[in-house]
């Protein structure tokens, strides 16, 4: 009898895995990205003091408007608002934390939004 994969468990694995090598700093925090069935939320983290800097979702009133939420279009938007963000508060460079999740699809979006808006990873 095959057993069913917990595609879940197997991404909150990966994201530990990663999670090891990846950390926030003061000087260069982490974009830290989850995806939803419909939403994207990221995040700016300093994990030296634990303190999230920056923070964007689909659910943010300046992308409040998007029709559709759980595509390509709005996770670059929300990309470009995170940097937006970040750049006003002196936020250059990042390193960048996909979450457990393929860096394919909305998730490269995303990055793609950062780097365009101009964030550095």
């Amino acid at each position: 009898m095959f057993k069913r994969i917990d595609r879940k468990a197997t991404r909150r694995r990966k994201h530990l895995r990663v999670r090891r090598r990846i950390m926030g700093t003061s000087e260069r925090p982490r974009l830290s990205v989850y995806r939803s069935l419909r939403h994207m939320y990221a995040q700016i983290i300093d994990d030296t003091r634990g303190v999230t800097l920056v923070a964007a979702s689909t659910l943010d009133p300046a992308l409040k408007s998007l029709e559709a939420t759980g595509n390509k279009e709005a996770a670059k938007k929300v990309g470009e608002l995170i940097a937006q963000k970040a750049l006003a508060k002196g936020i250059k460079k990042v390193v960048f934390d996909r979450g457990g999740n393929i860096y394919h699809g909305r998730i490269a979006a995303l990055a793609e939004g950062a780097r365009e808006a101009g964030l550095e990873f």
